[in-house]
């Protein structure tokens, strides 16, 4: 069936103006724009806008609360159910494609493929590799460790310590569904043991993580805050840093140098200090300690060119709030025209698929939103899910209000 869209401003993802004109759509495809085009149905989008659906390249489908009793007190299935949920969030927000950085597992992202639930289409990391006494392992004083992301068949555990763990447990990942590799190369704000400043894993563990990953055709992206972790992981060859809370001018010259990305994750560290409730004391303080070195460093980061991929950290930020990241981008100096770019055809670089997703362009996928106010002016709409009408999934209304 083909369907033409009429009268709508269009937003092509690559960082231009609002041109007016008509998108053909024919079998979850764009098949050209322009006007006088033919077709089995028309619908009347003028006065709107139209975009690309977004992109966030970091998400954690399956977390939804780091409070201890809540943990305790869920059983282990239940996430599952929750996944659905918070991918069905996600979608309504406006993300049609997610990159998720850990806890999503192979039968997650083949329940989205298959229909079973409705969510954004997936790249899935399955579990973050972590050294002893890492960001990702939650060992406790008492002896007790309670992580995050418990494994199971489908997770596999990732911490390990070594040349010939890190090989493993990379390998473990690839095997489980991984279609990129997620590794921890500094402590983080919600780590138990650690502080976000601290470097880990070894520049040697980093570079046989990264060949490893690429010997299965699979990229790297690195949890890294601190400066000197962020240098050893993009010297190592990761695709994307995930925070880059630190970064210092040789950090920026070393990403620009390589096209590093980075997906800055704003919103994790606002929510954090606007809303402590349920979280240890530490992470709160933490949060806090480096607020101000954030805006300082992704500001200079976005002034300097490095390529910026948008990630909200869904999970740590509730889900379906996921656009915020793109007001904050704009807050830390970026123009709203390279927002949107960073959360449409830049993250689907990211990813390896900006030859089918996130742009409006003929042969591309029919991902879409529908806005009813101009992004381009103000943000607000778009971040709060209030301007959107319509969102299009390979050219499937999802969230019709046209």
């Amino acid at each position: 069936m083909r369907e033409v869209l009429r009268g709508a401003r269009v937003l092509d993802g690559l960082g231009g103006d609002a041109e007016a004109g008509d998108i053909l759509l024919e079998d979850g495809l764009i098949v050209d724009l322009g006007s006088g085009f033919d077709a089995d149905v028309e619908t009347d989008v003028s006065g709107r806008w139209i975009m690309p659906g977004a992109i966030d390249c970091h998400v954690h489908a399956m977390v939804e609360s780091f409070d201890l009793d809540t943990v305790l007190a869920t059983p282990f299935s239940l996430a599952f159910y929750v996944a659905a949920r918070n991918l069905a969030l996600t979608l309504q927000a406006g993300v049609t494609f997610v990159r998720d950085a850990g806890g999503a597992d192979l039968g997650v992202k083949r329940a989205q493929e298959l229909g079973y639930l409705a969510g954004p289409a997936m790249q899935i990391s399955v579990n973050l590799l972590s050294i002893t006494g890492g960001h990702a392992d939650h060992w406790s004083p008492c002896g007790y460790a309670l992580p995050d992301l418990l494994a199971h068949p489908g997770r596999p555990d990732g911490v390990c310590d070594g040349p010939a763990e890190v090989v493993r447990r990379t390998r473990e990942m690839i095997r489980a569904g991984a279609d990129f590799v997620k590794l921890c190369a500094t402590g983080g704000v919600l780590s138990p043991r650690d502080h976000p400043s601290e470097s880990q894993f070894l520049p040697e563990e980093l570079r046989l993580i990264v060949e490893t990953a690429a010997a299965a055709h699979r990229p790297v992206a690195a949890h890294a805050q601190g400066a000197e972790g962020v240098k050893n992981a993009v010297r190592a060859g990761v695709r994307s840093i995930e925070h880059g809370t630190m970064i210092d001018d040789e950090a920026i010259d070393e990403m620009l140098a390589r096209g590093t990305f980075l997906v800055p994750t704003l919103a994790a560290l606002r929510w954090v200090t606007e809303s402590p409730e349920g979280r240890r004391p530490s992470e709160v303080e933490q949060a806090r300690e480096i607020l101000d070195v954030q805006r300082e460093s992704v500001t200079r980061t976005i002034e300097a060119g490095v390529r910026i991929a948008v990630g909200s950290d869904a999970g740590v930020v509730p889900h379906g709030t996921n656009l915020r990241e793109l007001e904050l981008l704009v807050e830390f100096g970026m123009s709203p025209r390279d927002a949107i770019r960073a959360a449409t055809s830049e993250g689907a670089d990211l990813l390896g698929i900006g030859d089918r997703v996130g742009r409006i362009a003929p042969g591309y996928r029919a991902d879409l939103l529908v806005l009813d106010s101009d992004p381009l002016e103000s943000m607000a709409g778009l971040a709060s899910g209030s301007s959107i009408v319509d969102v299009r999934q390979a050219g499937k209304s999802v969230r019709a209000g046209v």
